[in-house]
């Protein structure tokens, strides 16, 4: 009986090898998805930057966190309208104009610079619908060129390319505030904008080919006409998905205005409250977010390079969900003492660090088990929606904890119980995911 001989690995194979398992014909399309990602999330910090430039200098910390309210009520209308655009053209015109259509907008904000306006809440409210929009449809497109199997192999080196990306665009931001000025990141991110719409083009192409040819052909047609928050209603597993980013994203936000309600009195405190010192504030803003940012990112491509593939081949998703919310607990634990900024500092790389690399990867593998429509469409809604449903509920909490003149440890006290929330919700969704997936 003749024996069939194994093929030997390419160097491309061998190479990827440290960061995943990806075979020789899904090499082209990996490596050029893994670079959009990291284009999409370069040009978000670089806005990211900008947008913390921006909202803290003109309104502060409280003001950033309240505007992330009117985010969800321009959710409840840009979804929808999202949804059925993707039900009239494939998913490569689907990618390509949303991302035009963002980057159109970026000329807007420059004339408004230009004219002497403030732009802080405006542009805080555009840059969070960005981010959660244009993200999680590169994301969809990627969970709908791969099979399951192939998107847990292949996820974690594309989570290299969106960790790099977000590490090089914060420092690239932080060198482009101090040298030339904020609204030269803008421009920046329109020009990286418009080169990864025509890349999706190509990595479309060089997807490994289905080997059916009806199945083929279905998936370069629009989608359903499936509405995409009914099907997370209707699905226990999708409502899941969209309860932990609900809770998750509290849990975040709150942290995130903590430590910006720091950095805005630390600027006060060294530059004055005067309208003559408000470049220098906001040097001093964007400087300290832009190292934050760069920490973050570089301690996230650093997990993502060295541990994420090792985390899914010895635990599965659905385990390594429950890494995060027990970092982020026992952090939240420790601020109980009123912590100094330092330590808020470190906490934030830690979290951030964690959600960027393994949280992320996690998060989009849950989506591979899942039909195309839900992929666009109810993740597009998990991913913008209820993100900011979350941020709107930390709004209340904010509005609250500060009428009560809360202090740091009791805001502390309050992520302590969102997180053991989160827990609970990781346990019912890791259920739902083995029956989606056995052996996940």
């Amino acid at each position: 009986m003749a024996t069939v001989t194994p093929q030997r690995r390419t160097i491309g194979e061998r190479l990827l090898s440290q960061i995943a398992d990806v075979r020789r014909d899904e090499i082209a399309s990996a490596l050029l998805l893994t670079l959009i990602m990291f284009l999409i999330l370069a040009a978000y910090y670089m806005l990211k930057t900008a947008r913390e430039v921006f909202i803290l200098s003109e309104g502060g910390a409280e003001v950033k966190s309240y505007s992330s309210a009117g985010q969800a009520l321009l959710l409840l209308v840009l979804v929808p309208a999202y949804g059925a655009f993707a039900s009239r053209v494939n998913r490569v015109q689907l990618v390509q104009w949303v991302t035009l259509f963002f980057a159109s907008h970026l000329l807007l904000f420059l004339a408004a610079l230009g004219a002497g306006w403030h732009v802080g809440i405006a542009y805080f409210l555009w840059t969070g619908i960005f981010n959660l929009m244009v993200i999680a449809q590169y994301w969809a497109f990627a969970a709908d060129l791969y099979t399951e199997e192939q998107g847990k192999r292949i996820f974690p080196l594309v989570g290299v390319g969106s960790s790099l990306g977000a590490w090089a665009g914060s420092m690239r931001a932080g060198q482009i505030v101090e040298n030339i000025g904020t609204s030269r990141l803008l421009v920046a991110a329109a020009v990286i904008l418009t080169i990864t719409a025509g890349l999706a083009r190509l990595v479309n192409r060089l997807r490994p080919r289905d080997e059916h040819p009806a199945a083929a052909a279905a998936v370069e047609k629009p989608l359903g006409r499936e509405n995409g928050f009914a099907m997370i209603f209707a699905d226990r597993y999708l409502l899941l998905i969209a309860a932990l980013m609900v809770v998750l994203n509290i849990v975040n936000t709150s942290g995130e205005y903590l430590f910006g309600r720091y950095v805005v009195e630390a600027a006060n405190a060294a530059h004055g409250t005067g309208p003559e010192t408000a470049a220098a504030r906001q040097e001093m803003i964007g400087s300290t977010y832009s190292r934050l940012f760069s920490t973050v990112n570089l301690a996230g491509f650093l997990l993502q390079m060295f541990v994420v593939s090792r985390v899914f081949k010895f635990l599965g998703v659905g385990k390594a969900m429950f890494i995060h919310p027990i970092v982020a607990l026992a952090g939240y634990l420790l601020m109980l003492r009123a912590p100094s900024i330092n330590f808020m500092a470190y906490l934030k790389i830690a979290d951030n660090s964690i959600d960027y690399s393994l949280g992320n990867t996690i998060k989009q593998a849950l989506w591979l088990p899942t039909s195309r429509e839900a992929k666009y469409k109810a993740k597009q809604a998990v991913d913008s929606f209820f993100v900011r449903t979350g941020d709107v509920l930390q709004a209340g909490i904010v509005f609250t904890g500060e009428r009560l003149a809360f202090a740091v440890p009791a805001f502390a006290a309050v992520n302590v119980v969102l997180t053991i929330v989160w827990l609970a919700v990781a346990v019912l969704l890791n259920r739902e995911l083995r029956k989606k997936s056995p052996g996940t």
